[in-house]
Formats: structure tokens, C-alpha cells, sequence
């Protein structure tokens, strides 16, 4: 049976981590708000580059680029994000479950001899991704400075690794799988195909509308330069959605273990005042048999 004493420690405990999953919460919230910021700040500039695309689809000219080339598929290249800390509820194993159905579906689309090349973003999806064994899955690990934090600087680098090997004919495809942020209490998984692109779904329905446009210097030249933007923008928009969900994923799993923290105090210190209120009417009586005697 507990004593006074053991249940005393228990509740300080329980109170020290209250506070430290606050504390935990609130610093997760505001990364969260960081990279919402982020999201929002690249936002206007893919928007404006899926703008030129459907102006040129729109426009009577020929165009074409190493990007969209499709050819038949022997290697394909999926890059998924996770997060490199922990303290994220099932983040990482959501990730990790769609990546298994993506390569399944990649399987049923392709071929099943297609070779099947992993690429984890962040620590714990590396150390998951690194544990399949599975024939014709090959898992590399992301180039030195890429991580689920990475900068400006190294995104740029790693896309354009990424556009090389796929121009190269390293790879015939590239997809990525990675969690969409939507709002601090929902997220949504994605996995989607990244090269080669495909221009009708690189423009937004309403971007090629009827319109009278002039090309300066020329369409092939523009499409040269806002093919390869868009797909830098794209990736940045994956790495800070992939930054923002893990802060928000962090934020629930904080609140999860606050409220559950709160609760084991409440029963606590009510189990801690019965046994104490107990230890007092046990104190009163010997006193009043002792009066008696």
C-alpha cells in the first residue's frame, strides 16, 4: 500500500511533467507558426509561376523541356519526409505506412520489376526506411546537410541533385510522400509524382484561361527558366509543410500527454487527502483512547 510520502513524490512528479510538456507545447507552437509563415511566404511565388505555365499552355507555341520527359520507368526514386526528433505521436509510422502503400501502388502502375530507390528525409524515417529489406528496394541515405531543418541553401543543392539524376537517367521518376499541413489539428498524407512534370497539372485549372499574350524572348526559353523554379518552389514548400506538420503533430502529442498528466494528478492528490485525511482520524482516535484510559 502507498504511504503519504510515496504518493507525495509521485504527485511532484506528475507536476514536474505537466510542465514540461506545457513548455514543450509552447515551444512546438511556435515553430509551427514559423513555418506556417513560410508556407504562406512561398505561396505567392508558386502561384505566379503556375500563372506563366498555363499562360504558355494556353499560347500557341511549341515548348518542351528534360523534365517532362517520360519514358518508360526501370528506377524510380521516392523521397520521404519525417522528422528527425521524436516527442510526434505516430507521425513518423503515418509516413512510413504510406510509403509502403506508395511503393505498392508504384509496383501495380509500373511493373513489379521496377527498381524501387528510397530517399528519407529526417533522422527517424532514415532509421525506419533503413530496416527494409525487400528485393529490388535499395534505400540511400539524403546527401550531407539535408535533414528535415535544412535551409534555403541546401534545398536549393538538393533539388538540383535530384533534377540531375532524373535528367541524367539515373532515375526514370521521382515521387515524393510527405504530410500536407492543413491546419494545427489536421494534416493529410501525400504522395505524388514530381518528375517528370507534367505541365497540364503544373497550371491551375483556371491559369490558361483565353487571352492574348505576348512571349518575350520566346515560349522555350521561358518554359526553360520557370520549369525548373517551380520545381525548386515545390520543394520548399514540401520541406517547411513537412516542418510544419511535425510541430503540429508535436503539439497534439504535448497537449495528449498534458492532459493525461492532469488527470493522473487529480487522482493522485485525491488518493494522497483520503490516505491523509485517514492518517488524522487515526491520530484523533489514539489520542481520544488515550484520554479515556
Amino acid at each position: 500500500m502507498a504511504t503519504l510520502r510515496d504518493l507525495k513524490g509521485r504527485i511532484g512528479s506528475v507536476s514536474s511533467s505537466e510542465k514540461i510538456t506545457g513548455a514543450m507545447k509552447m515551444i512546438s507552437s511556435a515553430k509551427m507558426s514559423k513555418a506556417t509563415r513560410e508556407i504562406k511566404r512561398l505561396l505567392p511565388f508558386r502561384t505566379q509561376l503556375e500563372s506563366i505555365i498555363g499562360n504558355l499552355l494556353g499560347a500557341d507555341a511549341e515548348f518542351s523541356s528534360p523534365l517532362t520527359a517520360v519514358r518508360p520507368v526501370k528506377r524510380a526514386t521516392i523521397i520521404v519526409w519525417g522528422s528527425d526528433d521524436g516527442l510526434c505521436g505516430a507521425y513518423n509510422v503515418s509516413i512510413f505506412k504510406q510509403m509502403l502503400d506508395h511503393i505498392d501502388a508504384l509496383r501495380s502502375t509500373c511493373g513489379s520489376g521496377v527498381e524501387i530507390e528510397i530517399v528519407p528525409v529526417g533522422a527517424k524515417i532514415a532509421r525506419a526506411a533503413a530496416r527494409l529489406a525487400a528485393p529490388g528496394i535499395i534505400v540511400s541515405p539524403a546527401p550531407a546537410g539535408i535533414c528535415s531543418k535544412s535551409d534555403a541553401d541546401a534545398i536549393k543543392a538538393f533539388t538540383a541533385s535530384v533534377r540531375t539524376a532524373f535528367e541524367s537517367g539515373a532515375t526514370d521518376r521521382v515521387d515524393v510522400v510527405y504530410m500536407h499541413f492543413i491546419s494545427a489539428g489536421r494534416q493529410r498524407l501525400v504522395a505524388e509524382q514530381l518528375l517528370p512534370v507534367v505541365p497540364a497539372k503544373a497550371a491551375p485549372a483556371d491559369a490558361a484561361a483565353p487571352g492574348l499574350y505576348i512571349l518575350e524572348p520566346d515560349a522555350q526559353t521561358i518554359f526553360e527558366t520557370a520549369l525548373p523554379l517551380m520545381l525548386l518552389s515545390t520543394m520548399q514548400e514540401v520541406f517547411s509543410e513537412n516542418r510544419a506538420s511535425e510541430q503540429a503533430a508535436r503539439v497534439m502529442a504535448m497537449q495528449s500527454a498534458n492532459d493525461n498528466a492532469t488527470k493522473l494528478l487529480e487522482q493522485l492528490s485525491l488518493e494522497y487527502n483520503k490516505l491523509r485525511q485517514q492518517s488524522i482520524t487515526a491520530e484523533l482516535l489514539d489520542i481520544l483512547g488515550g484520554q479515556v484510559r
